[in-house]
This record gives C-alpha cells, structure tokens and sequence, in this order.
C-alpha cells in the first residue's frame, strides 16, 4: 500500500476514534505522618521518604504581614529577607559558605499570615541544616549594615512594582474589600519600610518567631524517630516558649459594588480587576468556590480565556484567582486591554461573571475542570517540597491536615446548584470591588456607563 494511502486510512480512523476516558482519580492517602510536640510547644511533623537521600525543611511562624504596626508595614517581610544576613555567632558571609560547603539551600520568606523558613540539604548533611536553622530562626541579629542595604534594595523593588498598572489595580482593589483589616495591605510604603528599625525587627523576632507559634517539618530520608527528635531537641527545646499572640483583625466592610478609575497618563493598555471578599478553607462553600473559580477563570480552558481573548480577541491574558487566608479569603478576575475595546471586554467580563449563577455548568465542563483540579492537586503533592509547604501552609492557617485527604473527594463531590450558589455570593459583578487603570481622559467616560465612577491619580 502507498504511503499516501496509508495516511489518508490513518486519519479515517482518526476521525472516527475518540478520547479514551480519563478514569476517576482515587482520593490521596497522606503518607505516614508522625506529630510530636516538644516541652517548650514547638510542633514536629515528621515524614519518611527513602526513595532519595534528600531533606526537605519547612518552619513556618503565624507571623505574617497582619501582624506588621500600620506605621511599620514592611515588617514581616524585612525579618524574613533578613534572618540569614548575622546572628550572634555567624556572620552573613559565614552563613553563606556553610549553606554552600554541604550544599544547602536556606530562605525565608512572609505572606499575609505567615513567616515560612525552608531549606532542603542531602540527608547525611540535615544536623548541620538544622545547626543554621536553628541560629537564625533564634538569634538572627539584624546587623544595621544589612538594613541599610534592604532598605535601598526595596525602595528600588517598590518604585517598580508600583510603576507596573497591575499591581496599582491589586493594591486599589485589596483596599476597597478589606477596608481596616490588615488583609488589605499588598505592599509597603518606603516610608514605612525606611521607619523599621532594628528594634522593630528584634522585637517581631522575640514575639512572633517562637516555639508555641511555629510548626516544624521534616520531609524525606530522615534518621530513626528517635534519632531525628534527639537532633531537633538538642537544638530547639532550650529555646523559650512565650505566649502566642492573637492575629489582629478589623472590620471589612459589607460587599457593594464599585467602581475606581486611577488615571495614568498616556498608558497604552487598560488594567481591569474585580474583586470579593470570600472564605476560608474551613468554610463548607470552599469546594464549590474552587470549581467555580477555575470554570470561570483557571487557565486556558476556563470561560474568561476562551471567551474574552479566543473569540472576542480583546485581551492576551484573562484569568481569576482565589487566594484564601487565615481568616478570610480574595476573589478576583484580571485582565489587560487595548482603550478602544474597553466598553466591550467590561461588557463580556461582567456577563461572564454573572453567568456563573445564572446558569448550570455543564456536565462536560464540570467533569473536565474536577479531573483538571484533582490531578494538578495530586502531582503537586508528589515532590518533598510540594507536601511540606502544603502541611506548613496548613498550620499556618489553622486548617486541619485531614484537608489534604479530602480534598478529591470534596472536588468530586461538587454539583452544579452549589457553583451557582456560590457563585451568587462571591463571582459576580453586582456587588463587586471594579478598579481600572489607565489614562482616565480616555477611559472614564466609558466606565461610567456601568455605574458611578471614582477618579483617583496614580500614587
């Protein structure tokens, strides 16, 4: 047989093939995970993984940005960049070169609720991980040169973050839902920044990095239990336990739809994002809320990618998000345009959020978006890193670990009524926070066909 016969047959049987099904996902089954607690509160979780000779280190501190003084945002996030940089017995230099003499990585980093320290060395090198570990998270001094050095480097970081449209539309937005929480602070001011000083960063450490307020966790080819916790406490349990502070909160105000435009002259591209208030992992809804969100905005099949920048051509990136917190939890849809087709893409972005509790989603689309969810959560959770910052993530937020377990089947169980009730809560434009930047010669009139406009300059 010729071979264009032979292809023309091969794409005969190709049209008339179909997709072979995608078989239902068993739900994940945590590997063995042994608590211990030390006398001074510090929490252990420890897991054995063999099949590399490798560690992988999370600590993390209920001591996020939340905690930060209004006068001193910044906080949180100087004490993480900081806490390799001098201890009392280590020089920044010096914690360097042992990180590199047995081949360790070690940082720290904050985010709106917590403080998290994460490294991961060979196996044969963790008590000497655990040796610097255990000196910064304790006595990381804070030498004055280095705050001068952060400082400078953050103030450039900042003058370009700010200089960027998006993040002007994430900080207006976070503001407009959280109101007096400190959920509503994204960044720092260089002026509270340039305010912190380094008895602001001693104190956060003395308060707030301490054994009762942390979770410890140790991922991979770890020595014997017993071993292991004669490791950890010849090297944590001397270290004071001090009560643990309470989150500060505040009001968020009630959901009512607004709209902002911050006007940046000559831009030549519109900045749109819309934002709610949601929940937290513990919250029943949470489940629906995840499916929901995905359907609408969650990659490149979602309704907002296909919709506004497949077909309709108006934007080359479309999504939204869903970020939960300790206490609360952020919905948003993004997406960037050209002035001339803003009225349109407001128009489409809007029906498409709406849509999402005015009608059912269908089976297929239902279908597809689970297995989408529950695979992506599944690999995820295969590497050493991937399961430590999930179980610290979770006890930071005061989640349970059995949420790991769940989460399949909550997925699965999904139906459409819930997504629409949902939806009805947190997705649509009715009662949403509706910030657009650009230059607001061009674009404000158009914004005011959907509702009263607030005009604001670019900070």
């Amino acid at each position: 047989m010729k071979p264009f016969i032979l292809f023309a047959a091969a794409v005969a049987l190709m049209g008339q093939s179909k997709p072979p099904e995608t078989p239902p996902l068993q739900p994940f089954k945590l590997p063995q995970i042994k608590e211990r607690k030390l006398g001074n509160g510090l929490t252990i979780l420890l897991v054995d993984d063999q099949r590399f000779p490798l560690v992988t280190l999370r600590m993390g501190f209920v001591a996020g940005s939340r905690f930060d003084p209004p006068n001193k945002t910044g906080l949180s996030e100087t004490v993480a960049s900081l806490l390799k940089e001098g201890t009392a017995t280590r020089n920044s230099r010096q914690i360097a070169e042992e990180l590199a003499d047995i081949g360790a990585n070690l940082d720290a980093s904050s985010s709106a609720d917590g403080l998290t320290v994460s490294g991961n060395v060979l196996s044969a090198q963790l008590p000497a991980l655990l040796d610097l570990t255990a000196d910064v998270v304790r006595n990381a001094n804070f030498p004055e040169d280095e705050i001068k050095l952060r400082k400078q480097n953050r103030a450039q970081e900042l003058a370009f973050q700010r200089s960027q449209s998006s993040t002007l539309a994430s900080e207006k937005v976070r503001s407009m839902l959280f109101g007096a929480h400190p959920y509503s602070k994204t960044l720092p001011s260089p002026q509270t920044v340039n305010a912190i000083t380094r008895a602001d960063l001693t104190s956060f450490r003395d308060r707030l990095l301490t054994p009762a307020n942390s979770v410890l966790v140790l991922i991979g080819a770890i020595p014997p239990e017993s071993k292991t916790l004669e490791l950890l406490k010849a090297r944590f349990e001397s270290w004071t336990n001090k009560p643990v502070p309470t989150p500060p909160g505040g009001d968020i105000p009630k959901p009512a739809r607004k709209l902002v435009v911050i006007d940046r002259p000559g831009s030549a591209q519109v900045d749109i994002m819309t934002g709610h208030v949601t929940l937290t992992r513990s919250n029943p809804d949470f489940f629906p809320l995840i499916v929901g969100n995905t359907i609408l905005g969650g990659g490149t099949s979602s309704r907002m990618f296909l919709n506004l920048r497949e077909k309709e051509g108006f934007a080359y990136q479309a999504n939204s998000m869903h970020l939960p917190f300790r206490d609360s939890g952020y919905f948003s849809a993004i997406t960037q345009v050209r002035p001339e087709v803003l009225e349109p893409a407001l128009k489409g972005l809007f029906a498409e959020m709406d849509k999402m509790a005015a009608e059912p989603v269908g089976a297929q689309e239902l279908t597809n978006v689970k297995n989408y969810l529950n695979g992506f959560f599944v690999i995820g959770l295969e590497s050493q890193g991937g399961l430590a910052s999930q179980l610290s993530t979770l006890r930071i937020a005061g989640a349970p670990l059995e949420y790991l377990e769940q989460y399949v089947t909550r997925i699965r169980s999904v139906e459409p009524d819930q997504i629409q009730r949902v939806a009805a809560k947190y997705l649509t434009s009715r009662d949403a926070a509706i910030v657009v930047v650009g230059d607001a010669a061009k674009i404000t009139k158009v914004v005011e066909k959907f509702g009263s406009v607030e005009v604001e300059k670019a900070q």
